[in-house]
């Protein structure tokens, strides 16, 4: 199997964090990632709520996370758990991803009001 691409801190750009992050079921995601205890796999998501996103495309979704630099991905069995990398990022860009983040949340609960 091949291995999973994960960049370096260096490596990663706030363009590929901001790209990544510009669609909602990816920001979804991350704030689920981000508020699990431990890291969770794929098919967590299946069930995403009204949406539904087909196992292919939730995959890619997976990969641009993963390639922008926002989540770690780590091969056990035939599955892949994943889990954040929002403490490795803060040392880089600060508070920047916390802040999308939030205002994500913001957005999505005054829109189910």
């Amino acid at each position: 199997m091949r291995p999973l691409y994960h960049p370096s801190l260096a490596e990663i750009t706030v363009q590929g964090i901001l790209y990544a992050l510009s669609d909602p079921v990816r920001v979804r995601i991350c704030v689920e990632l981000a508020q699990a205890d431990c890291a969770m796999n794929c098919s967590a998501f299946l069930p995403n709520g009204n949406v539904k996103v087909p196992k292919s495309t939730l995959s890619q979704h997976f990969k641009i996370l993963r390639e922008a630099g926002l989540i770690r991905s780590e091969r056990q069995g035939v599955e892949l758990k994943n889990s954040t990398r929002c403490q490795e990022l803060k040392k880089k860009f600060g508070p920047l991803v916390a802040t999308i983040i939030q205002a994500y949340k913001s957005e999505a609960d005054a829109s189910t009001r």
